[in-house]
């Protein structure tokens, strides 16, 4: 059998806690047969011959920047079939000034207002038999930030949550965004949630559940 390989790339601001939320995902890729190489520097993304090999990167690396020649490498593996998956600022909120990358993701983080805030995240009910959400009880309520993302009509949104307007919020109607989504990028899949702040929300049972089945499903198929 053909050991599968996963690359945990980990780094950027502290603050989201990337050795900590990605180590919460690592014991479950080995289970589920993965060969896991951890990297905490992007370098590796600009190695061709690694990145062929890898059949998905899991990234928790909030802010900070990439090179071109390690968004270049990036993207042509997941053009060629790398899976590509994260959570949280660690995929939706990386390389700002990043349009390349933001292209391949689908989504970029532009505020959580009220910071953390109660909200309820649902499934959407005509993708409700997706192999990421189904089964899945909803809504899903949460103490939390509440992310407000901008996203494109390639993104398959499987969940949503809605920022309601009050009396000192800029906005006047109920704003739904997408919360979990996946699309395909060239022969890869890319997996995407926005809810990770912390390692206590990646513990919670129905959140671990939503990225670890997000995870299995980026990742290249098994041949």
């Amino acid at each position: 059998m053909i050991t599968r390989r996963a690359l945990v790339v980990r780094g950027g601001w502290d603050g989201h806690d990337p050795t900590g939320t990605t180590n919460l995902v690592v014991p479950f890729l080995r289970n589920a047969g993965f060969d896991v190489t951890i990297e905490e520097s992007l370098e590796i993304y600009a190695d061709e011959e690694a990145m062929a090999g890898t059949d998905l990167v899991v990234q928790s690396w909030t802010m900070g920047d990439i090179l071109v020649e390690e968004m270049h490498g990036l993207r042509i593996a997941v053009e060629n079939g790398t899976g590509l998956a994260g959570w949280h600022g660690g995929l939706l909120d990386s390389f700002r000034n990043a349009t390349d990358f933001q292209h391949i993701v689908g989504g970029q983080f532009v505020a959580h207002p009220g910071d953390d805030v109660d909200h309820e995240i649902v499934v959407r009910p005509e993708r409700a038999d997706h192999p990421v959400v189904q089964g899945l009880e909803s809504p899903i309520r949460l103490h939390t930030e509440q992310y407000w993302v901008q996203h494109d009509p390639a993104c398959d949104v499987l969940m949503t949550t809605t920022h309601r307007p009050g009396p000192d919020t800029p906005w006047h109607e109920p704003v739904t965004v997408p919360v979990t989504w996946t699309r395909r990028w060239g022969k890869g899949r890319v997996f995407a949630c926005t809810v990770g702040h912390s390692t206590a929300e990646l513990e919670h049972p129905a959140i671990h559940g939503i990225i670890t089945r997000g995870l299995l499903w980026a990742a290249r198929p098994e041949p």
